[in-house]
């Protein structure tokens, strides 16, 4: 009975090993693209802090690789010394999974003070230039989240680069896909998109923020898993003296 569970702890224990490679993959994707979703609003968002999170998951990301490989290789070889190490290591990688969701929650509040502090300035920055970089962002945001303004597309009224054109229209990334010929005319508003982006922004930045809690969350769960069943194959290797190990055969041969 014995030495049934053990091996069927160990079948999961390598199971598992094989779930921290391809986990590995997909952590370093989710602190990926944190990064490059946030290079394209960074304007809206200055706190750099807000990147550790994605750091940090990174960084178990490329852990998790080494830890798969030290996981396999204790369990095949039944090493009492490398499922010791496997598990001590498995509890740290824990422990910082626990801090990315913290970090993650206390990001995630702050994300919509952030953007309402940092967005007024960025429209009043526009000069509606492509090699200008606040315009760019403006630009890209209001395409890909089929927004206009802050609020809406009056705002842009109150800004600088409204009354230096002084042609009564925004600029052309608020115009509706399908509409032919938008100018971006206020006389027009059904060409305009009606939302503002401050809520959009806030929005995406907070799913983002989430991605990586439930990654951390979701991982952190396989990781209990994992201590556990070395936990078990350790506690049962030492109890039971019928127990052999799988490599003595070939150790002797």
């Amino acid at each position: 009975m014995g030495q049934c569970g053990i091996t069927s702890s160990k079948t999961v224990l390598v199971f598992l090993n094989l779930i921290f490679w391809a986990a590995a993959g997909i952590l370093c994707y989710v602190g990926a693209y944190v990064f490059i979703t946030y290079d394209d609003y960074e304007h809206f968002f200055e706190d750099v802090y807000t990147l550790i999170p994605a750091v940090i998951i990174i960084a178990v990301g490329t852990l998790l690789f080494i830890i798969g490989l030290i996981g396999c290789c204790a369990t095949i070889r039944e090493s009492r010394c490398g499922l010791a190490t496997f598990v001590i290591i498995l509890l740290l990688v824990f422990a910082t999974e626990v801090v990315v969701v913290v970090l993650g929650y206390v990001y995630r509040a702050k994300v919509e003070d952030e953007v309402d502090s940092s967005i007024q300035k960025v429209y009043e920055e526009y000069n509606g230039t492509n090699s200008d970089a606040p315009s760019r962002a403006i630009d890209y945001v209001q395409r890909q989240l089929h927004c206009c303004g802050i609020h809406n597309y009056s705002d842009w009224r109150n800004t600088r680069w409204f009354k230096e054109v002084r042609n009564n229209s925004v600029p052309i990334s608020c115009c509706r896909p399908g509409i032919v010929n938008c100018t971006g005319s206020l006389t027009r508003p059904g060409d305009l998109y009606p939302e503002g982006c401050e809520a959009l922004v806030v929005k995406k930045l907070k799913e983002i923020m989430m991605y990586v809690i439930w990654a951390a969350l979701t991982f952190a769960s396989i990781q209990m898993l994992g201590m556990l069943c070395a936990c078990v194959v350790l506690c049962r290797r030492g109890r039971d003296p019928a127990y052999e190990l799988l490599v003595s055969g070939s150790t002797y041969a």
